[in-house]
């Protein structure tokens, strides 16, 4: 177990730094990354306001990427990291990909998927959170607190 906690720790930082280049882009700071077999296979972070998109979500964009890497539409032996609870538009998303495992760092008890439906995910996805939660959760609040200034 201590080995999947490293794992889990390294992929983490790798969707901080998405969520990082977010942060400096003004958007709100979620990133993502897929693994499959062990390395990064798509990346993405919050592009909502530059491509002017509701749906440019960090996941959405690393499952874009990811598909295009494995040509193909499924991710059923890949797990998602990514810095926040997916929301139910992501989680959808996640479910029609057939994402094996979904990893993030910090609630979202507003908007995450947890909070409408967890049947939103496919049956056989596995989620597990925690993740450097205070680090995820650190700059979503630092960031929210700039906005209000």
């Amino acid at each position: 177990m201590h080995f999947m906690e490293n794992t889990d720790e390294k992929f983490m930082r790798e969707a901080l730094k998405e969520a990082s280049s977010a942060y400096e882009e003004d958007e709100v700071p979620v990133g993502a990354v897929i693994v499959c077999r062990g390395r990064i296979i798509g990346r993405g972070h919050n592009m909502t306001e530059r491509l002017q998109d509701p749906t440019a979500h960090a996941e959405m964009i690393a499952v874009t990427a990811a598909t295009q890497a494995l040509g193909g539409k499924y991710l059923e032996d890949c797990t998602l990291y990514v810095t926040v609870e997916p929301c139910p538009m992501c989680a959808a998303a996640l479910r029609w990909a057939q994402i094996s495992e979904i990893v993030y760092g910090a609630d979202d008890p507003k908007r995450g998927f947890s909070g409408y439906s967890p049947s939103l995910l496919h049956p056989k996805t596995v989620v597990r959170k925690g993740i450097l939660t205070n680090d995820c959760s650190s700059l979503m609040s630092d960031f929210f607190r700039n906005k209000r200034k």
